[in-house]
């Protein structure tokens, strides 16, 4: 049997990172085995990759280079460390996955979902996330949590303009009105507590039909 995949989704400052962390740690204490990652990076090359793509002194990086670099990072992961802890039936909890760069590059940056989807196709193949958890939060807000939190890393993504970051929220509405199976919506507006009990139900749920197919 191959394992789970889920992937974590969502705007700058959603909090998914933090959630995800929980909902690994609850599935440890039930004794799964569980890969956290995160994209773009979760191995040598890939993180190598990030520092370049999220260096805030490398403004005028290209569209194009931009989403050429994150589907160049998602394909080491992938072979590396998603697809071997897929084959010993682990469960792979990565923030962030393909949809970021059909939301960020594909509309944000305006080079098409389709022209995004094409480069991205060619570098994961067939593999997709069994499940994805978009954290629902307007950008605004998402921002103002990030200037909030002092501990964050600070990228070139989050010194974007707030339009930039509002076009993204507008693709990930694209992206999830293109799958709306797989993706699965969580209010991240409420309090961290209640948001992680809204994921951990659909985890839960993804982790027994996986163990019942």
């Amino acid at each position: 049997m191959a394992g789970l995949f889920i992937s974590f989704e969502g705007p700058e400052g959603a909090g998914k990172t933090t959630v995800l962390q929980e909902i690994a740690e609850r599935l440890k204490a039930q004794g799964q085995d569980v890969v956290m990652t995160r994209e773009p990076g979760g191995i040598p090359i890939a993180e190598k990759i990030r520092e370049v793509i999220l260096d805030s002194n490398h403004s005028a990086m290209d569209g194009k280079t931009e989403a050429l670099l994150y589907a160049a990072a998602r394909r080491q992961h992938l072979v590396e460390k998603i697809i071997p802890a897929l084959k010993q039936n682990k469960i792979v909890l990565c923030d962030r996955f393909i949809d970021s760069s059909l939301a960020y590059q594909g509309v944000a940056r305006k080079l098409g979902i389709n022209e995004v989807l094409a480069i991205n196709l060619f570098a994961i193949e067939e593999y997709m996330p069994d499940c994805t958890i978009f954290f629902d939060v307007p950008p605004e807000v998402g921002l103002a949590r990030i200037w909030k939190d002092q501990e964050r890393e600070q990228n070139r993504l989050d010194l974007e303009k707030l339009e930039f970051h509002e076009q993204v929220y507008k693709g990930y509405q694209e992206v999830m009105l293109r799958d709306e199976g797989r993706i699965q919506v969580v209010d991240a507006q409420q309090l961290p507590a209640q948001v992680i009990e809204n994921v951990w139900q659909i985890v839960s749920s993804e982790v027994n039909l996986h163990k019942n197919s």
